[in-house]
């Protein structure tokens, strides 16, 4: 099969640091599902993996974890869709990535594609949609529905993959006042068309950008990118007994700043159920499959930012260029081989 892969850990501009090359055809076994793979999305996760994370000697790794295909052979103990079903998914990072034609993933993380989407516009939701579901009702415990409430959510990075999908997920499904943070106006206009009630700008403050829309303080936090550099002023910004959750990597954060006013702190890492496979790890099944119908009943729409053409490997290395420059607006989406 083709797939598009690399043999050592390099700079994006190197010509090595993503090749076309050809892969045996996997096989499904257990409840696995062999996914004929349509189109794909790029994630910061991709361009993290690439530069940490070496093949061993002679091997090629395989990058890649948002997919939307159509299901080719399901496993033994598969039960839960058939030959011909169209599908979409996040896979696992301990596994093969999904910029391949075929693919093997778990039929537990793996949800029916939303009938009104195209494969390209599916394949950008997964990886965001899990990431942003969890945090806001699994980790924050945030319970869905619009009744009236007081809860205000600072969302830092809005217009980004994971941002693009929970100002949606937040303004949709919940009754809190969502404030996204843009620091262009393509990025804000972007992030307001999402849904959010306000965006301010990240470059600045973020408790004096919150004060000039009427928010002293927010009961919630989820800092998408760079918190690292965030992380004094969202302690400023946090209300007493706030939640603050966080899905990159700082290298540091002095969490004793948090003692003061009793904040909970939230990691979230939408691989975790299917690294460990957690017992109920079925729940992004379900969960994907809720999405699809929330997608098809025009609440929740793609967030596709381009278009980057066929799954090769000169593709691959401008999306990845593209998300290490911090400039990418939504997702960036691939199709076909």
């Amino acid at each position: 099969m083709k797939a598009v892969g690399y043999r050592q850990s390099l700079p994006i501009s190197e010509a090595a640091s993503l090749l076309d090359v050809e892969l045996p055809d996997p096989k499904p076994s257990g409840l696995d599902l062999l996914v004929q793979v349509r189109a794909v999305s790029v994630n910061p996760v991709d361009t993290k993996v690439r530069v940490r994370m070496a093949p061993e000697p002679g091997e090629t790794k395989v990058l890649g974890w948002d997919a939307a295909g159509v299901v080719l052979k399901a496993g033994p103990e598969a039960k839960l869709f058939q030959p011909g079903d169209e599908v979409w998914y996040a896979g696992s990072i301990a596994r093969p990535g999904t910029n391949s034609e075929f693919h093997l993933v778990d039929e537990r993380i793996v949800g029916k594609k939303p009938l009104s989407l195209s494969f390209a516009q599916a394949a950008a939701l997964p990886l965001t949609t899990i990431t942003a579901w969890e945090l806001l009702f699994d980790r924050f415990g945030v319970q869905p529905g619009k009744r009236p409430t007081e809860d205000t959510l600072l969302i830092i990075g809005a217009a980004g993959g994971v941002g693009s999908i929970f100002v949606q997920l937040a303004r949709r499904l919940t009754g809190m006042t969502v404030i996204g943070t843009a620091s262009r106006k393509e990025t804000a206009d972007w992030v307001r068309s999402l849904g959010a009630h306000h965006v301010i700008d990240h470059s600045k403050p973020l408790s004096a950008e919150l004060t000039r829309v009427g928010i002293p303080a927010v009961t919630h936090v989820a800092s998408l990118t760079q918190t690292e550099s965030h992380f004094p002023q969202i302690v400023e910004s946090l209300a007493p007994q706030g939640k603050f959750g966080l899905i990159d990597d700082p290298r540091a954060l002095d969490i004793n700043l948090l003692k003061r006013k009793s904040i909970s702190v939230h990691w979230e890492f939408m691989f975790t159920r299917a690294v460990f496979g957690t017992a109920d790890m079925i729940t992004q099944h379900r969960l994907l499959s809720e999405v699809a119908e929330l997608v098809d009943a025009g609440l929740i729409r793609t967030t596709v930012g381009e278009h980057f053409g066929r799954i090769r490997a000169e593709n691959l290395k401008r999306a990845h260029a593209l998300i290490e420059s911090g400039r990418a607006k939504g997702k960036i989406v691939l199709e076909g081989f």
